[in-house]
């Protein structure tokens, strides 16, 4: 049964998840094998985000037709809690796209002293 598309923007529930531990150590190969996109504010972003992710902010997510030619590897979607990202997996994975949350979003990935990029 397909739920409602305003359910989509729920910012919790359970979407498919992917653990920091589960990913290559260098960004440059995580970016070899998925595309990252950070759904925070690009101020959030600026401070501090994952070397190779786009930032494209929740507030403007939305996936269209020419968006979907160009996605080539599986998506993880990047907040500060994983609580914005579940929307935009939710949405993705409705336009047949394989994406994941971060697991516990950079919060967990600072936690983790896993590198990070400022701009």
């Amino acid at each position: 049964m397909k739920l409602p598309r305003w359910l989509d923007w729920l910012p919790f529930g359970h979407v498919p998840e992917i653990n920091p531990n589960q990913l290559p150590c260098d960004p440059l190969e995580i970016s070899d094998h998925f595309q990252l996109i950070d759904v925070r504010s690009h101020t959030e972003w600026r401070q501090s985000h994952i070397q190779g992710s786009i930032n494209l902010p929740l507030q403007r997510f939305s996936v269209s037709a020419s968006e979907l030619d160009s996605v080539h590897k599986p998506i993880i979607c990047i907040c500060l809690s994983a609580h914005r990202s579940t929307p935009a997996v939710r949405k993705l994975r409705r336009a047949g796209i394989e994406a994941y949350e971060l697991k516990g979003g950079m919060l967990n990935w600072w936690r983790l002293k896993l590198p990070t990029d400022k701009n």
